[in-house]
């Protein structure tokens, strides 16, 4: 059911080549797996035969026995394990293994509509920001885009700063709102850009969606003390048109906008 590259993807990501699966040894990977979803491997062993003794064999028999969602857990939890790891070795590729091995995850649990995050980076050096990028993926790795909603508003604050600080229309004030900071970053786009008119609507359009996104920002997350929170699949909804417009701006901008 999994891709032969998507296998090998995710066999790279947790060294499984020569046999072993991260840095586990037979003691660890089983306290792993009983503390993450309380299986004992040498109790419940027919989920983990079948293929051989080695740590990687033992997985890909898991894998293949256990019910989806519990695999889909597992797998989750040996990746915040490997980025955990401070002398885990990197991968050149790492961002195109990431998105591979969650995509893996998304198939196993038959669900093949992932949110897209290739565009919430981190666009200048700064450790916090990039602090903020990896927890906004973990919740949408995790399927929990609602708990995430605050610091993608956080996020379009500083990334909307920075292009309109980057092209020339100076800061953008600590009380400016998003939808101001959206509306001067579109302004400079579509001033120097030479949209086409589709494009042009788009972009100016944008400005509205984000001023949406305030009220939802203070009202329905986790930013303020609030109980009612946007429903999950509404969260992928918002996530979905917030991530859309930041590919086509990244897209546009390096067009028109190159040195």
């Amino acid at each position: 059911m999994i891709p032969r590259r998507e296998r090998e993807n995710l066999e790279r990501v947790l060294g499984m080549e020569s046999g072993w699966v991260l840095d586990f040894s037979d003691r660890t990977f089983n306290d792993f797996f009983y503390e993450t979803v309380k299986i004992d491997p040498e109790e419940q062993s027919r989920l983990f035969i079948g293929r051989g003794t080695s740590k990687a064999k033992r997985l890909r028999s898991y894998i293949e026995h256990d019910n989806p969602a519990t695999v889909a857990k597992v797998l989750r939890e040996m990746w915040a394990y490997r980025e955990s790891l401070a002398d885990w070795p990197s991968e050149g590729d790492e961002e195109k293994l990431r998105e591979s091995y969650f995509s893996t995850i998304a198939r196993i649990e038959g669900r093949l509509d992932a949110i897209d995050t290739s565009a919430i980076e981190a666009f200048e050096p700064s450790e916090t920001l990039e602090e903020l990028v990896a927890s906004i993926r973990r919740d949408l790795d995790a399927t929990k885009p609602q708990a995430a909603l605050d610091r993608l508003h956080v996020y379009c604050m500083k990334r909307f700063s920075a292009l309109v600080r980057q092209h020339g229309g100076g800061d953008c004030g600590k009380d400016d709102p998003l939808h101001s900071r959206v509306g001067k970053y579109v302004k400079i786009l579509c001033a120097q850009g030479n949209l086409n008119p589709m494009s042009e609507r788009i972009v100016r359009s944008s400005i509205s969606v984000f001023e949406a996104m305030n009220p939802v920002r203070n009202d329905k997350t986790f930013a303020h003390d609030n109980n009612d929170l946007v429903e999950m699949e509404e969260a992928r909804f918002i996530f979905d048109s917030v991530a859309a417009f930041l590919r086509y701006s990244k897209a546009i901008d390096g067009r028109y906008f190159e040195d």
